[in-house]
C-alpha cells in the first residue's frame, strides 16, 4: 500500500508541494482546502499532468477534512502569505488560528502522522501545532532550514558560477531575519567556501540568505515564494517516507540541545520513517552559539503573545 499524504492547504506552495510530490511518485495525495472547488480543481489539473510528465498520480481535492483520514504525513501549508514591509512575525496572530484549527482536525482524523509545518512564522506555528495536537516532538517539525540552506546554495553557485549540486550548506536558526547561516559548514564539492570566496563577498550572501524570502516577497508585489519552499518541504517528506535518514535543518523542539529548551528551532536533524530521529550537535563557535540563542530568544518571547 502506497503512503498516504495529505497536503492542507492549496494555494501556491500547497499546490506546488502536491505536483512535486507527485511528479516523486511518494503515495498517494489528499489535497485539502477550505475553498470549494480550489483543490478539487488544482487535484485534477495536475491529475492531468500524468501522461506527459510520464508518472501515475494518485490525488484528490477535498473540503472535508476527514479524507484525511489514515495520513502518514500531512503537510501543513495553510495560511496568510507575506505582503511587501511585512515580517514574518507580523503573521503570528493571523495564522495562529489558522494552524490551531488545522492542529485540531490533524488530531482527530490523522492521529498517527508526521506533522511538517510550513505556515510563517514556521517557529512559532510548529510549537503551537506541537501543542495543540500532543503529538510526541518526533511527529511534529518544521520546514525551514532546508529552504534557507537552498537559499544559500544558490547564492554561492551565483557567486562561483559552480553547479548548485555540488554546493552543500547549512543554515541553523529561526526562519527569519535571525537565522544563522554556517560558511564554515559550507562546502564545494568538499572544499570549504571559506577557501573559495572573500569574507566581504560570504558576509554579503549571508544577508541576502536572510532576506531571501523579503526579496521575492517584494519582487513579486503581491505574493511570497512558492517553488523552493515547496521542493524544501517535499525533500523532507521524501527522506521520512523513503527512510532515508537525511541530514537535514530542520525546525525541532530543542530539550537541552545547544543549550537550549523549549523552544522550536533551526537545527541538523536526521529524518526517516519515524520522522525525526535525532537532533545532531554540531560545534559551534561562541559566536555562532551566541547567534543561535539570540534566534531562539526572539520565538520563546513571541510564543508569549499566543499564550505560552
Amino acid at each position: 500500500m502506497k503512503p498516504k499524504i495529505t497536503v492542507v492547504g492549496a494555494g501556491n506552495v500547497g499546490a506546488t508541494a502536491a505536483l512535486y510530490l507527485a511528479q516523486q511518485g511518494l503515495g498517494d495525495i489528499v489535497l485539502f482546502d477550505i475553498v470549494e472547488g480550489v483543490p478539487q480543481g488544482k487535484a485534477l489539473d495536475i491529475l492531468e499532468a500524468a501522461s506527459p510528465l510520464g508518472v501515475d498520480i494518485a490525488i484528490r481535492g477535498t473540503n472535508d477534512f476527514a479524507e484525511a483520514e489514515g495520513s502518514d504525513i500531512v503537510l501543513v501549508t495553510a495560511g496568510m502569505p507575506r505582503k511587501p514591509g511585512m515580517d514574518r512575525l507580523d503573521l503570528l496572530k493571523m495564522n495562529a488560528d489558522i494552524c490551531g484549527g488545522i492542529a485540531e482536525k490533524i488530531k482527530v482524523h490523522a492521529p498517527n502522522s508526521i506533522v511538517i509545518v510550513v505556515s510563517n512564522p514556521i517557529d512559532i506555528m510548529v510549537y503551537h501545532t506541537w501543542k495543540i495536537t500532543g503529538f510526541p516532538s518526533e511527529r511534529v517539525i518544521g520546514q525551514a532550514g532546508v529552504l534557507d540552506s537552498s537559499r544559500f546554495v544558490a547564492f554561492v553557485a551565483m557567486e562561483l558560477g559552480c553547479a548548485a549540486t555540488d554546493v552543500q550548506a547549512m543554515v541553523l536558526g529561526g526562519h527569519g531575519d535571525t537565522m544563522v547561516p554556517l560558511p564554515r559548514y559550507t562546502t564545494v564539492s568538499g572544499v570549504p567556501v571559506t577557501q573559495l570566496i572573500q569574507a566581504d563577498r560570504i558576509q554579503a550572501i549571508s544577508d541576502r540568505t536572510r532576506n531571501g524570502g523579503a526579496e521575492i516577497v517584494n519582487l513579486l508585489k503581491t505574493g511570497s515564494a512558492y517553488y523552493a519552499p515547496a521542493a524544501s518541504t517535499v525533500k523532507m517528506a521524501a527522506s521520512i517516507l523513503k527512510d532515508t535518514h537525511h541530514l537535514l535543518p530542520c525546525s525541532a523542539l530543542l530539550s537541552g540541545q545547544y543549550g537550549l529548551s523549549g523552544v522550536y528551532v533551526g537545527v541538523p536533524c536526521r529524518l526517516g520513517r519515524k520522522g525525526l530521529e535525532k537532533i545532531v550537535e554540531i560545534e559551534l563557535t561562541p559566536e555562532e552559539t551566541k547567534a543561535l540563542h539570540d534566534s531562539a530568544a526572539v520565538y520563546q518571547a513571541t510564543l508569549k503573545d499566543i499564550g505560552y
